[in-house]
């Protein structure tokens, strides 16, 4: 058995996202959706411009709202509207990694592998709860989705949330309002972007705490959702935790956690962005090779390893032309390339 504090951050050779069509009719409602959007966008002025231009430049994003909102047009003009307020708000793509690194120390909530379509697995365990009911717990989460996104490769836009109940208690499992904020944020501000739901090692005891959040899931959401199914056949075993029957032995140490998935997502301690370096793993056909340039220096970190020794999530300084640094209050027009776009040349190598 080799335990490894590695995560999984390219698909398994065996994993492949299913293709998504549209009719002519459904096309057309997609296309008017962002061109609704495009009127909503903030001037240039405004410091969270470029942010909100890169989330609609997201090429399914209004397909998503599109299904979402049962093809409605004007419902999904609400609901993207909605969620285009929420952001500039929350800015949930700048939630600084620093102020909720205290909810991330048990593992309680971690992003690592993907299931048999490509798609990047949350996995919650409540019983490893270490904080009190607050706002960064919510924080905390929203964080996990957006590196959920992150780790998207090209044809996937869609995460599994997996829930192991294994050593939960009532003391340990969220409340039914801190659930249902939750359900909420994901629901109307992340449509579509739940694949699957999985709960997993549920104890009779906290059946009540199902019922209690169904009348907030709406029935799509309720359809997506599995309870102790067999994991082996929804998740390749080289991603699956051997907690579940997999082959992967990984075990959870913060620190190396932490900095790997900062590093895979190019996200500075502050919430800031960089241009993060090619994912390089051997062992996978979907890996990405010397065909993506990664800066000449010599403290290039490897993104993959161990970082036991590391003292903080922001890599070395690399080359300049490497890392475009966008900070929130920044006026530029350009980001630096991210994660999706080095996963995409690794997926075409």
């Amino acid at each position: 058995m080799n335990v490894t504090h590695e995560v999984k951050p390219i698909p398994s050779p065996e994993a492949h996202p299913k293709p998504r069509s549209y009719t002519k009719a459904q096309e057309e409602a997609i296309q008017a959706l962002k061109q609704h959007a495009e009127t909503l966008i903030l001037p240039e002025t405004d410091p969270y411009y470029t942010r909100e231009v890169a989330w609609l430049q997201d090429p399914e994003l209004a397909a998503r709202y599109m299904r979402a909102s049962k093809w409605k047009l004007e419902e999904a003009k609400k609901r993207i509207q909605s969620t285009m307020e929420w952001r500039r708000e929350t800015k949930p793509d700048l939630i600084s990694a620093d102020e909720v690194e205290v909810e991330n120390e048990t593992g309680k909530i971690i992003l690592n592998g993907y299931d048999n379509e490509c798609r990047p697995i949350i996995t919650m365990r409540p019983g490893r709860q270490n904080t009190k009911t607050s706002d960064r717990q919510i924080q905390h989460l929203i964080f996990c989705l957006e590196r959920a996104i992150d780790y998207m490769v090209p044809g996937q836009d869609s995460m599994v949330i997996l829930v192991d109940y294994k050593s939960a208690s009532l003391r340990t499992n969220p409340s039914i309002s801190t659930a249902s904020k939750v359900l909420t944020i994901l629901q109307q501000h992340y449509p579509e972007r739940l694949g699957r739901a999985i709960v997993t090692n549920l104890p009779t005891l906290l059946t009540f705490f199902y019922k209690g959040i169904q009348p907030f899931l709406d029935p799509v959401t309720r359809e997506k959702m599995r309870f102790n199914p067999d994991l082996p056949s929804l998740i390749p075993l080289d991603h699956l935790d051997a907690e579940f029957g997999g082959n992967f032995h990984y075990e959870f140490d913060h620190k190396s956690y932490w900095t790997q998935i900062m590093r895979h997502c190019g996200i500075n301690s502050d919430g800031t962005r960089y241009t993060p370096y090619p994912v390089a793993n051997d062992t996978d056909s979907h890996a990405a090779t010397s065909t993506i340039s990664s800066p000449a220096s010599s403290d290039t970190p490897d993104l993959i390893q161990d970082d036991d020794e590391s003292k903080s999530s922001q890599p070395p300084s690399p080359a300049p032309t490497a890392v475009a640094q966008i900070a929130p209050d920044h006026g530029g027009d350009k980001l630096s390339e991210g994660p999706r776009d080095i996963r995409m040349a690794a997926q075409e190598v």
